[in-house]
């Protein structure tokens, strides 16, 4: 058994960066030390536990079985000493030098971002922030572990320790370029699925909202494009015939002289909705509360959706 009195803390602490960041190189800057002073603690464990704990793999480090089986309990570990550690009162967003990751699809980023660093830039100078977008089924481990502070998404099927709250509700439109010859102002459902349509998506199968709504009523659209963001959709809309349904809060972020336009969609199917999410162990922790408030009012200030109307559903004879 190991003499826990043996080992300095800082060592596994340059072992939870190493993993996280995948180099010393990185894990160097992240912990604001020397490279071969993340050398030499490595060595200083790897003696202490027996094990290289890397091997080298081209010009990547992979963690090691006995890595791969110490990391979460160790950041776990390392988080909560945290959170015992940090009295209430003691975090000052000023003099904070925090980094915070935060989960959040492509979109998200154009309509937060700006704000919330703006924000940052007057009132905590010295935190940084990473977006990341990760699986939806590693959320909740992800903020149990705090390699994730807070997650923006879709509503998920998550356990009880991670707290969720509404922040947004959005209506899906259509967009379409400026002199389609079908798709105008008030058209119909039949028209809707005549059309050519390109779906947003990073999964390679699977049908969206409006195709579940739509298969409700034993109706079913020709998606000729899937691709995995809104930018190259917007393109690809403005250059042909093809159309794209999307939520519409995203569309005043995208579109800004773009040749295309949006309009009512032809069919009532529920609002998408957006949660914001975070780990019961850290509820009460200050400076992910300032966080998540940060986050709220970044979203408080972006783009509000405007004034399209939304036929009611024709059904087919």
């Amino acid at each position: 058994m190991i003499n826990l009195s043996r080992i300095d803390l800082n060592l596994l602490v340059v072992l939870e960066a190493i993993v996280t960041e995948g180099g010393v190189s990185r894990a160097a800057m992240r912990l604001n030390l020397t490279q071969p002073a993340v050398s030499h603690a490595l060595g200083r464990l790897r003696e202490l536990l027996d094990d290289p704990l890397f091997v080298r793999q081209g010009r990547a480090l992979v963690p090691t079985a006995l890595t791969k089986r110490l990391i979460e309990p160790l950041r776990h570990s390392l988080r909560a000493l945290g959170t015992l550690l940090e009295k209430k009162e003691a975090f000052d967003p000023a003099q904070s030098e925090m980094t915070f990751t935060v989960a959040m699809r492509d979109p998200m980023e154009l309509m937060i971002l700006p704000a919330l660093m703006r924000r940052l830039a007057r009132e905590a100078p010295k935190v940084d922030l990473r977006t990341v977008q990760v699986r939806r089924r590693t959320i909740e481990n992800g903020l149990a572990d705090g390699t994730l502070d807070a997650v923006l998404d879709v509503l998920l099927p998550l356990s009880e320790r991670v707290h969720r709250q509404r922040v947004a509700s959005d209506r899906f439109v259509v967009v379409a370029r400026k002199g389609h010859p079908k798709v105008r102002p008030g058209f119909a459902l039949s028209t809707y699925l005549e059309q050519q349509h390109v779906m947003v998506t990073a999964r390679r199968r699977g049908p969206g909202a409006e195709d579940i709504e739509l298969g409700q009523h034993g109706l079913r659209r020709h998606i000729r494009l899937r691709c995995r963001n809104y930018l190259a959709a917007f393109r690809v809309v403005a250059e042909t015939d093809l159309v794209l349904t999307m939520p519409e809060r995203y569309v005043g972020l995208l579109a800004a002289g773009a040749p295309v336009r949006a309009l009512g969609m032809p069919l009532k199917i529920p609002t998408l909705d957006l949660y914001l999410y975070w780990h019961d162990a850290v509820h009460d922790d200050p400076a992910n509360s300032w966080l998540r408030t940060r986050l709220l009012e970044a979203l408080g200030g972006g783009v509000k959706p405007s004034s399209l109307q939304t036929l009611p559903l024709r059904r087919r004879r």
